[in-house]
Formats: C-alpha cells, sequence, structure tokens
C-alpha cells in the first residue's frame, strides 16, 4: 500500500509527503531524518493520511494537496480526524 500523508509540525505548520511505510516514514521524521523541512520542526504528529494502490496514485494526491492554501489542508484535517 501506498500513502500520501500529512503531519503538523512542533511549529504548527503542515508537512505533506508520500511513502509506502506510513509508521516507518513518521518515525523518522521524528527522528530527524525524514525530510529537510521537519528536521528542524520535530516532533511531528500524523494528521491526515489517504491509502493507494499505486506510487504513482500516492504521488499525485501528494501535488494536489500541496497546490491547496493552508485552509483546504486544514479541512482536510478536520474532516479527517
Amino acid at each position: 500500500m501506498n500513502y500520501t500523508y500529512m503531519v503538523k509540525c512542533s511549529d504548527g505548520s503542515l508537512y505533506t509527503g508520500w511513502t509506502n511505510n506510513l509508521e516507518k516514514r513518521i518515525a523518522s521524521h521524528n527522528a530527524g531524518k525524514g525530510a529537510k523541512y521537519t528536521k528542524s520542526r520535530c516532533p511531528v504528529e500524523l494528521v491526515y493520511f489517504e491509502e493507494f494502490e499505486t506510487k504513482t496514485e500516492a504521488m499525485r494526491r501528494e501535488y494536489e494537496i500541496k497546490q491547496l492554501k493552508r485552509e483546504g489542508k486544514l479541512e482536510l484535517v478536520k474532516k479527517f480526524l
């Protein structure tokens, strides 16, 4: 399974990414090894994710979410939680 996910960083910002192992990726972010953006904003908290069959679908959805303004991203999170 492939995932598109959003995490809330310690500074309140949101980071969107994709992975094929969600638990490992979140642990990686919190260990400071996930992404350059989250490295200085630990800890992160998983606030949203979607599952996809293929990597391509997950990457496409990641791009779509990254094009949203913060308000749109927060709406996704609100509906998810």
